[in-house]
């Protein structure tokens, strides 16, 4: 470990000085462009240190800085008729660890959200159950509760790159992806406080309380080994964008499973077909037929930094970031690509990394300055391998809008600049 350390210390000094001799060659410091000259940000004190600052609890929920507004969740112009039935994508290209903040959370509706009154807010479970319940959310917040860290990801993330290069940014490539700390209580809970019937019943209809009422079937192995009936989110009750007071969480399950304003739950014999997974949410294979209930993440990774849209300023050293997720167990491996795929590094895994969760990884890069080609590859804990997207299409297709899954290539250009490329 030792030897380790001091290999990467190295390699660090070596390639810091690559990137400060270019920084020299290409052109003198202001600081030192004259002898007896300093940087005004370090010789002049600002006001900041003189003054008296903003008085505390001025802000009673805080907010950022404003010199970071520009990082915010976006919509796609003209992806839908309507905004009430639309997306907002998270900016992951300036985001650090795994959590993402409550406020850049992606969002998906189908006719819009809501801010409902929690105190009027009941959940109803009934079926194949012997005795039907309805809770409200004080009954549900009184019971035992448990907080996992787990990610969600629409079905439809990165949907456009299935025919060719759509998009330019890393937050519209794959931003209907987030991860939150959720606490509520589990599921396995209230269908055992209900008597579920584990004989007969094989299924679980969760339905929404917003306007598209949406519902979808939960397998019971499923329901009762890690769902959760989550109030809260990155330690604060949920925001109404992702379905306060009451959602489901289903970890490793496309996120239209994941209830919002969850209402009822029904205990049956057979998987109900509703709207949302009879026409929607389906996989168009290649030889017409539609695959249903095909839920599953599967293994994926992305670089988001250098990403799309961004600008190398110079030559050197460059830490190359990303995340990789996979909705059937943890991430075990991140190889990483810059010469589109021809060689690969094994990238630094950064704690904690956990099941189905966003795993952030790290890897070293000295650019020369010549024409790159950035990709990462994902594997997990079950052996599975992230596709090349040439892979994908030869057992999908091109016309699916679902579960793309493909190594993502971004394309560094001699001027630094940073482009969305297919490479394989």
């Amino acid at each position: 470990m030792e030897a380790a350390r001091k290999a990467r210390r190295s390699f660090m000094g070596k390639a810091l000085a690559m990137g400060a001799g270019a920084v020299a060659a290409g052109h003198a410091s202001r600081a030192l462009a004259s002898e007896g000259e300093g940087d005004p940000a370090i010789l002049k004190m600002p006001e900041h240190t003189r003054g008296l600052g903003r008085p505390v609890a001025e802000r009673p929920y805080g907010l950022p800085s404003q010199w970071e507004a520009n990082l915010q969740r976006r919509q796609s112009p003209g992806l839908t008729r309507v905004p009430q039935a639309s997306v907002s994508f998270t900016p992951l290209q300036g985001l650090f660890g795994i959590i993402t903040p409550s406020g850049l959370h992606f969002e998906r509706h189908h006719q819009g959200w809501w801010d409902i009154d929690p105190s009027q807010h009941r959940l109803m479970v009934h079926g194949l159950v012997k005795r039907s319940r309805v809770f409200t959310m004080d009954d549900l917040m009184r019971l035992p509760s448990v907080s996992r860290i787990h990610f969600i990801e629409c079905g439809a993330n990165s949907a456009p790159e299935w025919g060719n290069v759509a998009l330019p940014t890393v937050q519209y490539t794959h931003g209907m992806v987030s991860c939150s700390e959720f606490t509520g209580v589990r599921l396995s809970t209230l269908l055992e406080m209900c008597g579920v019937d584990r004989k007969l019943g094989k299924y679980v209809l969760a339905e929404g309380a917003d306007g598209s009422s949406m519902t979808r079937t939960i397998d019971m192995e499923r329901a009762m080994e890690d769902c959760i009936v989550a109030w809260a989110m990155n330690g604060e009750m949920l925001r109404p964008e992702n379905g306060y007071p009451l959602r489901l969480v289903v970890p490793g399950i496309q996120g239209v499973s994941w209830v919002k304003y969850l209402r009822r739950l029904e205990v049956g014999d057979q998987k109900w077909a509703s709207k949302d997974e009879a026409v929607h949410y389906i996989d168009l294979m290649p030889d017409g037929t539609h695959r249903q209930y095909t839920g599953i993440q599967e293994c994926k990774s992305v670089i988001t930094t250098p990403s799309g849209g961004q600008t190398l300023l110079d030559k050197g050293y460059y830490n190359v970031s990303g995340l990789a997720w996979s909705g059937r167990g943890a991430i075990k491996r991140v190889d990483v690509s810059v010469d589109g795929g021809r060689n690969w590094r094994t990238a630094r895994l950064e704690g904690p990394v956990l099941d189905k969760a966003l795993t952030r990884f790290n890897i070293d890069w000295v650019w020369d300055g010549k024409p790159a080609i950035l990709q990462s590859r994902a594997i997990d804990s079950t052996g599975y391998v992230q596709p090349k997207i040439n892979q994908l299409r030869a057992v999908r297709g091109t016309r699916s809008i679902y579960h793309q899954n493909a190594i993502q290539s971004w394309k560094v250009a001699e001027n630094g600049e940073v482009s969305n490329v297919q490479v394989f």
